[in-house]
């Protein structure tokens, strides 16, 4: 089975579909949280639009750690019916989208036999609030209460431990080393490409539904007034209900129907991008997961060639204003030295770094870690009623779509039709159980070589069949390596992109592969140019603008991408 090419509909026709419109539902935040609740509407025949006032997935849902997991930790906060619904939904993601999600080894050092054991019942009964050292014993009962939820239900291998010899045969780990812990999650290749693919899904099931990215909401009142960022144009809509999905901004979005409460807290989680081939190397297909020197987990594994490492757990007032601070990056590498002490990180290593915010409920829990990380939903009476998302995870996106979705139903007086537990997304949808085979096959069709066709398989899964057809004379991009003129030009014209930052960020994984540099961005800014038929001033002035991003929010070195050419200065 192969997935049909989307035919691409313009920004202009989304405007003139949307202006005026009256769905049944606005959802506002082009996240991972909104794209689920849009297509659980959208496919149970409820009309339903979407705003996002940046591009799709550009906040919290781009800066995750790319695991997909039931979240072992959280069961010290008493959070068992959230382990259980995320270990649900990280099998589900791992049958239904198995292109961008796979099974990712996890080994646990430790380095006591009990320490640990009371921080639940301490916690719980208020006596303990700062992170501690976590023994032997309680790791194996929350291994252990994972192996008993899973069995039977098509997950993945039980747990195991290794003596100190066998962990440290494998890994350089401390001296000290007590044992280490093995089990199995899930990773996340490319999450922005989850809800590209669940747009895609939508549109290609044909519902009455419409999604837009950089069109910002401005007013809700009896109408919602929104603004197209992009040419400036102006629209209003009528919904009978908004879901406000804008996580970390939900606060600033019911401002702007008047509401005045405050419903989330947002702790912001950095990472690192690592171009450090010893490293790389040692990890292979494992991730490690530790503790830092003040408890707090963290973890390292490969992504993309790089090795990806993080992350904080900050209390952050504005969400606008997060960027990877020096002292963050300090603290992870620090982390890094606790647990691996013969590995050093020259500053040159560090090709990219990212930081987001989670939009957890406001709490009055004495740590960022006892913040509850579950979901649930909120209502907001007024001139159109208003169902706030708070909190959740990555995870457990899709339960969480379903739960308001089916909220925002009963209100409408609607009943559902269908559902999305065993729905596959997007390429996932007839994923081959020999890609090898599939590949030489489709690579015979297209004429493309099979590697290339594999290439585009991990990327898109079985959309990959007809695109490699849809590819055939491309062109590999200098600077780009991997990626061809064809499948950019694919991108730009099927998966609104309109800005650089769209493109090199998120509809690609160019940054996070550690490869973008000044020969990268000028293949890119050349390609988007052309599409969006910009003028060589605007190409200049848009390339400026996004080096000054890549340099003060990611890391980038200014001459590496080409900042201080031409007398460019970055931006302090």
């Amino acid at each position: 089975m192969t997935l049909s090419i989307v035919p691409p509909m313009s920004r202009a026709a989304r405007l003139d579909a949307m202006d005026g419109a009256a769905p049944k539902v606005l959802v506002i935040g082009g996240g991972i949280n909104g794209a689920s609740v849009f297509r659980e509407l959208a496919l149970n025949g409820v009309p339903v639009m979407l705003a996002e006032k940046s591009d799709f997935c550009a906040g919290a849902s781009s800066a995750l750690s790319r695991m997909v997991h039931g979240g072992l930790r959280y069961l010290e906060n008493g959070e068992f019916d959230l382990v259980r619904e995320a270990l649900d939904e990280r099998n589900r993601l791992l049958r239904n989208a198995p292109h961008l999600v796979g099974p990712l080894r996890t080994i646990v050092p430790i380095d006591s036999w009990v320490s640990g054991a009371l921080n639940a019942p301490l916690r719980f009964l208020g006596l303990s609030k700062a992170p501690s050292r976590r023994g032997a014993l309680p790791v194996k009962l929350g291994l252990s209460f994972y192996d008993i939820y899973t069995r039977g239900k098509g997950g993945l291998p039980p747990h195991a431990f290794w003596s100190a010899k066998t962990a440290q045969a494998r890994f350089p780990f401390r001296p000290g080393l007590r044992c280490a812990a093995t089990y199995y999650d899930g990773q996340v290749s490319h999450p922005e490409r989850v809800v590209t693919e669940i747009f895609e899904d939508v549109a290609r099931a044909g519902c009455d539904a419409v999604a837009l990215n950089h069109l910002e909401v401005t007013k809700i009142g009896p109408e919602v007034a929104l603004t197209d960022r992009i040419g400036g144009r102006e629209i209003t809509l009528r919904p009978e209900i908004v879901v406000n999905a804008t996580g970390a901004w939900i606060d600033r979005t019911n401002a702007r129907a008047g509401a005045t409460e405050d419903m989330v807290q947002g702790t912001k989680g950095a990472h690192l991008v690592l171009d450090h081939p010893e490293l790389r190397d040692m990890l292979g297909d494992d991730m490690v997961y530790y503790e830092n020197v003040d408890g707090r987990i963290c973890i390292m594994f490969c992504l993309h060639g790089m090795v990806l490492i993080g992350s904080t757990d900050i209390k952050v007032p504005d969400p606008d204003k997060v960027r990877c601070e020096a002292d963050e990056q300090a603290y992870i590498l620090e982390g890094l030295s606790w647990v691996f002490p013969g590995i050093t990180v020259r500053p040159d290593q560090v090709r990219h770094v990212f930081a987001g915010v989670r939009p957890l409920p406001v709490s009055g829990a004495g740590t960022t870690g006892q913040i509850p990380r579950g979901h649930f939903n909120r209502w907001t009476e007024g001139g159109i009623p208003m169902l706030s998302m708070i909190g959740g995870k990555w995870t457990t996106f899709r339960a969480f779509g379903e739960l308001a979705a089916d909220e925002v139903m009963a209100r409408l007086g609607l009943t559902r039709r269908t559902g999305t537990g065993d729905l596959p997304i997007g390429g996932g949808a007839g994923y081959p159980s020999d890609p090898d085979a599939w590949c030489a096959e489709q690579a015979a069709v297209s004429g493309l070589s099979q590697a290339r066709v594999a290439t585009l398989l991990a990327r898109y899964g079985t959309l990959a069949g007809a695109l490699a057809q849809s590819f055939a004379g491309e062109r590999m991009l200098p600077g780009l390596p991997g990626y061809s003129d064809a499948e950019i030009d694919y991108l730009i014209a099927h998966e609104q992109v309109e800005t650089l930052a769209d493109l090199a960020l998120r509809r690609t994984v160019v940054a996070l592969a550690g490869g973008l540099d000044a020969a990268a961005l000028e293949a890119l800014a050349e390609r988007l140019a052309a599409a969006r038929g910009w003028s060589a001033a605007r190409r200049e002035e848009e390339l400026h603008r996004f080096r000054v991003k890549l340099a003060t929010d990611h890391g980038a070195d200014p001459e590496r991408i080409g900042l201080h050419r031409k007398g460019e200065v970055a931006a302090q």
